[in-house]
């Protein structure tokens, strides 16, 4: 197993690399000249020119892509073109356990939700349970977060004033605050993240339980449950999953319109700012950041795959 970790994170170093040329490649195909963005239309040629030279663009690519690497690695992700004592990588130190928080809670719900109902369904196929559940699924994927975010408001905010509209209060100035302030997020999120898993889990749970290994525990007089923890739910895991794992990296990298309803002020909503000024540190940054995210996201569900079916590590 520690082998296979090792072998995974060679990889991961090269395809870091890659990421962050592609990022720093893509940061410089922004139409418009930067230095005449910030400055405004009515700025000189020579500002501009010192602006330039200020920024660092005047420089070759291959120079730029350099130094702004060279930070990184360090943790400097550079300061904002708008805002020049603002340093890039304290806003998003600051920013990013906003949306992590809002990832994490809202993994617990689709696990806490789409774990048993997944498992009730796959064990009684063509059931009244499993026809309930397809159904709940199908209606509960089709239904958009933010739809889901602004019912949940409308409802528990608004008319039984049960809990907050608005706003994060951080765990360390109240747990229970905090906790009130993101539930409605976490169950936005949750919710049709949990009917995708439960409908992956189904299909998983079904296919395993018609396997040979399963009738022979049930040939040896195990008892259902047993049958299903320990034979069937490990086996049938790997698709659901990959369904985590993906579900986790796009709430991180997309949660720009959620943190907008309820005005939280994460990552997804201080890339998009950035993106509208233009404001090319902070998009590299988050950009960069996002990315990486992702590729540990997957190392860790293809460690998590190994340790689940060994055929995945002997291979």
């Amino acid at each position: 197993m520690l082998s296979y970790i090792a072998r995974r994170l060679l990889v991961v170093i090269p395809l870091l690399f890659i990421i962050s040329v592609f990022v720093f490649m893509l940061t410089q195909l922004i139409p418009g000249d930067p230095a005449r963005t910030v400055l405004g239309l009515k700025a000189t040629e020579h500002t501009v020119a010192q602006k330039r030279h200020e920024l660092g663009i005047d420089r070759p690519a291959v120079v730029q892509y350099g130094r702004w690497l060279g930070h990184a690695v360090r943790g400097d992700l550079g300061k904002s073109w708008y805002h020049p004592t603002e340093s890039v990588s304290d806003q998003i130190r600051l920013r990013f356990p906003v949306t992590v928080n809002m990832a994490v809670g809202a993994i617990v719900i689709t696990i806490l939700l789409g774990l048993p109902l997944g498992l009730l369904a796959g064990t009684r196929p063509q059931s009244l349970a499993d026809r309930v559940v397809t159904f709940w699924s199908s209606a509960a994927i089709a239904m958009p977060d933010f739809w889901v975010a602004m019912m949940l408001i409308v409802i528990f905010a608004v008319k039984l004033k049960w809990l907050p509209a608005i706003s994060y209060v951080d765990f360390k100035v109240s747990p229970w605050e905090w906790f009130k302030h993101l539930i409605l997020v976490w169950i936005a999120i949750g919710v049709p993240g949990a009917a995708s898993f439960a409908r992956q889990l189904r299909g998983a749970v079904i296919d395993a339980m018609e396997q040979d290994y399963v009738r022979t525990a049930r040939a040896k007089g195990l008892r259902g449950r047993t049958v299903v923890v320990k034979h069937a739910l490990k086996n049938a895991a790997l698709v659901p999953v990959t369904v985590l794992g993906l579900q986790f990296a796009y709430t991180l990298g997309g949660t720009v319109v959620l943190e907008r309803i309820f005005s939280f002020n994460g990552m997804g909503a201080y890339f998009f700012s950035a993106l509208d000024l233009k404001d090319v540190p902070i998009i590299q940054g988050v950009t960069l950041l996002v990315a990486v995210t992702f590729v540990f996201v997957n190392l860790f569900v293809d460690v998590l795959y190994a340790y689940l079916n060994p055929r995945v590590r002997l291979g």
